[in-house]
C-alpha cells in the first residue's frame, strides 16, 4: 500500500549531492530547513501522541519525521502546502511504529473491573501501556481559544485510549477527518484509496469510538472555583490520610486505574477501600503538587522514604464530573515526573 509520495515512504528518491556537515552551505541549509519546520514541531508531536499513546514513542516519530523529511525536502514539490506533507510523513512513520509495537491500552482496556480492593495488586510492566502527556508539549496556540478547546478535547486521556481500540488505518482517518479536517480526498490520496474506502472507514471508526469514548457532555472542566476547591480539598485530604473525606469527592460511579497494575476499580466506597488498604497512607506521608495533563488536571504524588523525603510516586491524571471527581488515573512511572516539570522531591 503507498502512504504518499516524496516522503520516504515509496521508491528511494534521487542521491543527493555528497556533503558533510562542516560544508557550511549544508548548516545553513539546515538552519533553514529548521526554521521552515519548527512552527509545526509541536502539533505534529500531538499528532504523534494521538496515533501512538507515549509521549516518548511520539518524540521518537517526529524525530523520525524532521529526519525522512529532511532527506526528502528536496523531492518536496509544493503540490500540497508544507504542513501537510510533513503530517503526511508523521502518519506514515506512525503506522510503521504501530506495525511493529501494537496499542497501548489502559486497564480498563482489557477487561473488567476488580471486586475485591483489599486483595494485593499485581503489576504488569510487559504490557506497553498509555502514557499521559504534559499540556505544555502539545499546547495550541494560547492566542486562538478555539484550537486549545479542540487541541484539549482530542488529547484527553479517556480519547486518546479510545483510539487505541482502532485499527490503525482507521485510527488515522478518523484523526485527520475528525481531529485535523482534513477532506476525504487528502485522506484517499495518503492511502491511495478512494474517497469512499475512507468514508467507510470513518463510519466504522465513529461507531467503535461511540462504544468506548467518554461522554464530553458528562465531564467538567476545572475552570471555575467549584473545580478548583474539589482538586485542593483531594489534595488535603490524600496528604492527611482522609480516607473518608476522599470518598466524598468521588462520583459513586467514580473509576480508578492504575497502570502498571491491570486490576481497575469502579465505585467512591470500593476506591476508598482500595487506598486505604493498598497505600495505608498516614498523615504527612504523601504530597501532592499540581500539574497538567491532556487537557486535563493532574497531581504529582509524592511518598515519605525511610529518609524522610518525599519522592516521585505517582502521578495522577482527573477526569472531573458535575457531581465530583469522575476518574483517577494513577500513573506509577516517574521517569514521567521530569517531562511534566515536577522535582525530583518535594
Amino acid at each position: 500500500m503507498a502512504y504518499g509520495r516524496g516522503d520516504g515512504s515509496g521508491p528511494p528518491a534521487p542521491a543527493r549531492k555528497a556533503t558533510t556537515m562542516t560544508d557550511s552551505a549544508t548548516r545553513t541549509d539546515d538552519r533553514e530547513f529548521q526554521q521552515l519546520i519548527d512552527p509545526y514541531r509541536r502539533e505534529l508531536l500531538a499528532h504523534c501522541y494521538r496515533m501512538l499513546g507515549s509521549i516518548h514513542d511520539a518524540e521518537d516519530q517526529l524525530q523520525e519525521t524532521c529526519l525522512r523529511a529532511w532527506r526528502h525536502y528536496g523531492d518536496f514539490e509544493g503540490r500540497s502546502s508544507l504542513r501537510t506533507w510533513l503530517y503526511r510523513i508523521a502518519t506514515n512513520a506512525c503506522l510503521t511504529a504501530i506495525e511493529q509495537r501494537g496499542r497501548r491500552p489502559m486497564p480498563s482496556g482489557l477487561g473488567g473491573p476488580t471486586e475485591d480492593p483489599e486483595r494485593p495488586v499485581v503489576a504488569s510492566p510487559e504490557v506497553p501501556w498509555l502514557e499521559p502527556v504534559p499540556d505544555g508539549m502539545i499546547s495550541a496556540d494560547p492566542a486562538d481559544p478555539a484550537a486549545i478547546v479542540a487541541g484539549r478535547e482530542s488529547t484527553r486521556l479517556a480519547f486518546v485510549a479510545a483510539l487505541q481500540h482502532l485499527p490503525a488505518r482507521q485510527r488515522v482517518v478518523l484523526i485527520l477527518r475528525d481531529v485535523l479536517k482534513w477532506k476525504a480526498a487528502e485522506v484517499a490520496e495518503l492511502f491511495d484509496t478512494t474517497t469512499a474506502s475512507v468514508n467507510s472507514a470513518l463510519q466504522r471508526a465513529r461507531a467503535q469510538l461511540a462504544e468506548v469514548a467518554p461522554d464530553r457532555d458528562a465531564l467538567a472542566e476545572p475552570t471555575d472555583p467549584a473545580q478548583r476547591e474539589l482538586l485542593e480539598r483531594y489534595a488535603e485530604a490524600f496528604e492527611n490520610a482522609d480516607i473518608a473525606g476522599l470518598v466524598e469527592l468521588f462520583k459513586k460511579d467514580a473509576v480508578w486505574e492504575m497502570p502498571p497494575f491491570p486490576q481497575w476499580f469502579v465505585g467512591a466506597e470500593t476506591i476508598g477501600r482500595l487506598i486505604e488498604a493498598q497505600c495505608g497512607p498516614v498523615p504527612g506521608e504523601m504530597r501532592m503538587l499540581p500539574a497538567r495533563a491532556n487537557g486535563q488536571p493532574a497531581f504529582g504524588m509524592y511518598k515519605r522514604d525511610e529518609d524522610g523525603v518525599h519522592r516521585p510516586y505517582q502521578l495522577q491524571v482527573f477526569d472531573l464530573g458535575a457531581e465530583g471527581i469522575a476518574q483517577v488515573s494513577a500513573f506509577f512511572d516517574t521517569s514521567l515526573f521530569p517531562l511534566f516539570g515536577l522535582p525530583a522531591r518535594a
